[in-house]
């Protein structure tokens, strides 16, 4: 199980000179830019997008590869990576919604909207739900790209 979310990016200029980016992990979907800029603002959305259709499809999330100099880290949106974080334990556990319901002492409909990644989750609710499978969150700031 992933210990982060931060996915490594392919960059390549195609013919007409835009930024294309792929996400070899994923081995599907691609998005570009007119600018290096741009194509990355469109590749956290991507990110986000093949993140939550991976969860919707219930399939393993894949483990982030090594970035190197070849390659720009992008970092999703903190709401999607909570999701996954919690969508990848939930699965590692091998727990029923029901159960983990009753462990959370909440409506099994609320477990259902806390694995869903297209539903709005407070951090805070998704952090008790992991603390509750034996994980915690942490968060590390960085120098902005």
């Amino acid at each position: 199980m992933p210990n982060t979310y931060n996915y490594p990016a392919e960059i390549e200029r195609d013919e007409d000179g835009r930024y294309v980016v792929t996400f070899p992990d994923f081995g599907w979907g691609a998005t570009d830019g007119a600018t290096l800029e741009e194509a990355l603002g469109e590749a956290r959305d991507l990110l986000r997008e093949l993140m939550a259709t991976t969860m919707r499809e219930s399939k393993r999330l894949p483990e982030p590869s090594r970035g190197d100099e070849q390659r720009d880290v992008v970092v999703p949106p903190v709401a999607i990576a909570l999701k996954a974080a919690l969508y990848a334990t939930f699965r590692e556990a091998g727990m029923s919604q029901r159960r983990l319901a009753r462990e959370l002492d909440v409506a099994e409909s609320e477990v259902r909207r806390m694995l869903n990644p297209d539903h709005a989750t407070k951090a805070a609710t998704i952090d008790r739900a992991l603390r509750r499978l034996g994980k915690r969150v942490t968060v590390t700031v960085g120098e902005a790209a």
